[in-house]
């Protein structure tokens, strides 16, 4: 089992890509998107889903008592605002405007800030999970460049995200049995099927649009969780791999890109 001090490593990841993004700059916002208005609909909620301040998470982290794991957790509190401020600007260069609020977004964060931190990332996991899917899809499935950048830009960070997460929950995770794992790993599961098919039923003309189904999306989404549940509840030796490691890319279908 890795030591909590190995979350330094996480921070400087984050750090290091702060810095790339800021020498890269934003992406040229001034040429304008084409969208659909079922994407843009889509975008409009999910812009809402990353654009919490994340206080109660950062929070829970700094009760944890591991300076390191605190330093993370805010640069992904803060790689998760500039999605959300991202995902407004994209918005705006396609004509719509960005919305305040969306019933599933406060269902969820209302959830979140009830548990604990471990039953607080599980629930997380399961968002991060879904936008892995969702953003492919935007990435891949629209015909505006704009919005394919912009959805590789915040595909890519998502891809940091998982691991991250998983380590955390390996460690809130290492004294317990297999069996006082099992009920949480059981109610994970039931929760993300159930968000993935509301995300799938609410955004399904985006989704269509997209060139993804209902059906394809939730079931892509269930392949992805199934690949990821077993690194972030076990108790083994082994190392959590960082967002650039080929072969977590590979089980998460991104090896393509």
């Amino acid at each position: 089992m890795q030591g909590v001090d190995e979350f330094s490593r996480w921070a400087t990841e984050f750090e290091a890509k702060q810095v790339a993004r800021a020498a890269a700059g934003d992406p040229d916002w001034g040429r304008g998107a084409q969208l659909d208005p079922a994407v843009a609909r889509s975008v409009q909620r999910f812009q809402v889903g990353e654009s919490g301040d994340g206080a109660n998470l950062i929070a829970k982290a700094e009760a944890a008592g591991d300076p390191a794991y605190s330093a993370a957790v805010r640069l992904f509190v803060a790689e998760e605002i500039n999605h959300a401020r991202m995902l407004g600007l994209l918005l705006e260069a396609g004509g719509s405007a960005t919305i305040r609020a969306h019933w599933s977004d406060t269902v969820f964060v209302r959830l979140r800030r009830a548990l604990g931190l471990r039953l607080e990332l599980m629930v997380l996991m399961v968002a991060e999970v879904v936008a892995l899917r969702y953003y492919r899809a935007l990435r891949d499935g629209t015909g505006d460049a704009l919005t394919a950048q912009v959805a590789g830009l915040i595909l890519n960070d998502e891809l940091r995200h998982v691991p991250f997460h998983c380590h955390r929950l390996r460690v809130a995770f290492a004294n317990t049995s297999g069996l006082a794992r099992l009920i949480p790993v059981l109610l994970w599961w039931i929760v993300l099927v159930g968000a993935t098919m509301v995300v799938a039923a609410d955004h399904g003309p985006a989704l269509r649009r997209l060139g993804v189904s209902r059906a394809g999306f939730v079931l892509d989404v269930i392949a992805l969780f199934k690949g990821i549940v077993p690194t972030a509840v076990s108790t083994e030796t082994a190392v959590i791999p960082d967002s650039g490691s080929v072969p977590l890319r590979a089980a998460l279908g991104f090896s393509k890109h």
